[in-house]
């Protein structure tokens, strides 16, 4: 089974996702300016979802991080061990692995881990103690993994396939979702069950500029001007979302388990709707909910659907029609396109969310009243029940 979720997002004045000048994020889409959330900020967004709303447990779910060693040894301390040994243990497993540590002891590269691989990285450490102690690299000392490996050849070698044994993707949903590379060790790298496009305006964009300015409070009264003055860069835009989801894949990387997958799904539907970058809003405040939210389940994904080409030409409002009533007429108009175009056989359900003043016009053949029944419809058909 295949996952694909189409939404249609209008935001007000907003900055959600910079690039290196603090401008939002924008690209050129059929020869016009759009505006653009990056795929991994939008990923991000839904990773932080899972654990905000807690739509899985936190054994379920990774962390990305280059303290490593940190996480390891306080770990090691919780089971009574004295903190400065763990530490020491902890670094030299983890050069073990092998996972290159700087001088302050954090991995060279930001490490996608599952709670469960790192709690078990925690367990070899605790069982085979006073091998790791042995082999520990001195306070001062080299902390690489070749100088490991030649403190001790045969300890590394009876501990190395123990130590990258724990990283088996712990069974952690976002890790088996968005996958994983690690450059020392391709074996252990997890392929990703889950595609997220980058958002894009359904419209031409403009970026327009807010000047502020700030005044001391304790300024002296005789005194005029401003204290302080910038420039904000700022756009409006309805945006296009799609990603989808590999249910086989997705069960594969979950080393089998469907019960755990079935939920995995259903957070990502939940999250991927709640979940926006947050850039700025604290002073933009752009908190807008989407306005259509797409589901279909296809039996097969070999070959998904994005239907970012129905806004190839722009979108603009007319008449009595909104920027976002045209937006999704036009999803719909090109959705029934591409149906009867390649006569598809493989959509199994589909169902939508429609918040416009339409009429009830577009997506009248799936449309349900709520969320929470388009995620009961989709779920169900994605994990069909086993008579």
């Amino acid at each position: 089974m295949f996952v694909e979720v189409h939404i249609l997002q209008n935001f007000a004045p907003s900055n959600l996702n910079r690039d290196d000048t603090n401008a939002p994020k924008d690209c050129q889409f059929g020869g016009y300016r759009r505006a653009r959330i990056s795929s991994q900020a939008i990923k991000r967004a839904v990773r932080d979802q899972f654990r905000k709303e807690r739509l899985l447990a936190p054994e379920e779910l990774s962390v990305r991080t280059k303290r490593l060693v940190d996480e390891v040894s306080s770990r090691l301390v919780a089971l009574g061990r004295d903190p400065e040994q763990a530490r020491a243990v902890a670094l030299a497993a983890i050069n073990g692995l092998p996972a290159k540590t700087e001088q302050d002891h954090k991995t060279q590269y930001l490490l996608f881990l599952g709670e469960r691989e790192i709690g078990n990285l925690a367990e070899v450490c605790q069982k085979n103690w006073d091998a790791l102690v042995k082999v520990a690299p001195a306070k001062d000392g080299p902390t690489d993994a070749k100088s490991f490996k030649k403190a001790s050849r045969d300890a590394v070698a009876d501990l190395h396939d123990q130590l990258v044994s724990t990283l088996d993707g712990g069974k952690a949903a976002d890790l088996a979702l968005f996958g994983r590379m690690i450059a020392d060790l391709p074996d252990r790298n997890v392929d990703a069950a889950s595609q997220v496009a980058h958002a894009i305006s359904t419209h031409q964009v403009n970026m327009e500029f807010d000047f502020y300015t700030a005044v001391d409070d304790l300024r002296p009264e005789d005194t005029a001007g401003a204290d302080m003055m910038g420039t904000v860069e700022f756009n409006s835009a309805c945006f296009y979302r799609y990603a989808n989801v590999d249910v086989e894949q997705l069960v594969k990387n979950l080393s089998g388990d469907t019960e755990l997958a079935k939920r995995t799904v259903e957070a990502f539907l939940k999250g991927l709707v709640h979940a926006m970058p947050t850039g700025k809003q604290h002073s933009m405040a752009a908190q807008n909910p989407p306005s259509l939210v797409y589901v279909v389940i296809r039996s097969d994904g070999r070959w998904p659907w994005s239907l970012a080409n129905a806004f190839v030409r722009p979108v603009q409002p007319s008449g009595n029609v909104d920027l976002i009533e045209r937006s999704v007429l036009k999803l719909d108009a090109y959705r029934a396109k591409l149906r009867e175009a390649y006569a598809c056989q493989d959509i199994v359900t589909e169902a939508a969310v429609v918040v416009t003043d339409d009429g009830g016009k577009a997506f009248e053949d799936c449309r349900v009243a709520t969320l929470a029944e388009l995620v009961q419809r989709a779920v169900g058909a994605a994990f069909p029940e086993k008579v």
